[in-house]
């Protein structure tokens, strides 16, 4: 598959014809930095670049896949998949326009996708404020506070979605809201008697005070998550049990309830359907941050076949759940730490 744009993701063979010279050295790293920023499951951050005179290419890092959890590679995909978007949002901060080849090569499997520029556009003002929003993007597991999600920005991220392949499904009836929340703790309590699960987890979990630029830092971890077993409870009404990282981190449970309930699904549940949700999951999150909306992503269900199938008749029975969020006001969080960009590197 081949795309281009961010505003309207046109679809079609101009893209090929339309190659344009490559990028300075400086523009590399701008593109690259900003793709670098895209949400990972426990920030596993499991994609690497490699810069071609005339692309830019993205690769699956199997070394920071979580066999355990994600033993499909689903989530790895996801993850690489926003990338992909931050790469094209990249070059749309340069003054660029992005075409998009998915897994251009079958010889090279780790080669998930080629982004190039294609010709020259100043940014429009949406696309500005989607790169604005990329420094304070979270993924959002404390309180959320006060205040509405405007209706106009929930249709603008049911836009987000379609416009990457996919449908982004509002849960608005609480009783399914409960059952969802079930669900969650149902599969994240599976997960915690689990050895191989949780010390697969384990292993992405920073401590307190900890220098690592990937996994789980404490500013993304409730408090007193081991001690406090209630937390994978919900502590408000219609909020979804956040993962219980077995250490405590900075988070505090409570707040206002989610104000929003959404599933993102796709029509089909291949490799290419993943690497779209990836891209739809940034999209939607940096049009939400633009608007100080941000989501907390509850994946404890839908790594899990039998509950996946009961997200998937929640949410109609149409299509594929990739992702379960929740969404609402609140303030930034302190950004996730990054891997420097040499270690993302590939070179020949």
């Amino acid at each position: 598959m081949t795309t281009r744009s961010i505003a309207d993701q046109g679809v079609g063979g101009q893209c090929e014809r339309d190659r344009q010279p490559g990028l300075t050295p400086d523009e590399v790293v701008s593109v690259i930095s900003l793709a670098a920023r895209a949400p990972s499951l426990h920030n596993t951050q499991p994609w690497r670049f490699r810069q071609r005179p005339e692309c830019v290419e993205v690769f699956a890092d199997l070394d920071r896949n979580l066999t355990e959890i994600d033993p499909a590679g689903r989530e790895l995909m996801i993850s690489c998949g926003a990338a992909v978007f931050g790469l094209r949002l990249g070059l749309r901060r340069v003054g660029r326009l992005p075409c998009v080849a998915l897994q251009p090569d079958p010889a090279q499997p780790l080669l998930l996708a080629r982004v190039w520029p294609a010709g020259h556009a100043a940014r429009t003002p949406a696309e500005a404020d989607l790169i604005a929003a990329v420094p304070h993007r979270h993924t959002h597991r404390g309180p959320f506070s006060p205040g509405e999600v405007p209706a106009r920005l929930l249709e603008s991220l049911v836009t987000d979605a379609a416009a990457e392949g996919c449908e982004l499904v509002f849960i608005t009836d609480l009783q399914a809201v409960a059952r969802l929340g079930r669900l969650v703790r149902r599969a994240g309590a599976e997960q915690r008697a689990n050895p191989e699960m949780s010390a697969e987890q384990a292993r992405w979990v920073r401590p307190l005070g900890s220098q690592a630029r990937d996994g789980v830092p404490a500013t993304a971890r409730l408090a007193d998550a081991r001690s406090r077993p209630h937390l994978a409870a919900p502590q408000v009404t219609g909020r979804l049990a956040q993962r219980d990282f077995g250490l405590p981190g900075t988070e505090q449970p409570g707040g206002e309830s989610a104000l929003t309930t959404a599933v993102l699904m796709t029509s089909g549940d291949t490799p290419a359907d993943w690497l779209r949700a990836g891209q739809a999951l940034d999209r939607l999150l940096l049009r939400a941050a633009a608007r100080w909306v941000f989501a907390s992503l509850q994946s404890q269900p839908i790594e899990s076949p039998r509950h996946r199938r009961a997200v998937r008749v929640l949410a109609g029975g149409n299509g594929f759940p990739q992702l379960l969020l929740q969404f609402g006001r609140a303030n930034t969080a302190a950004a996730t730490p990054r891997r420097p960009l040499a270690e993302m590197l590939v070179t020949d």
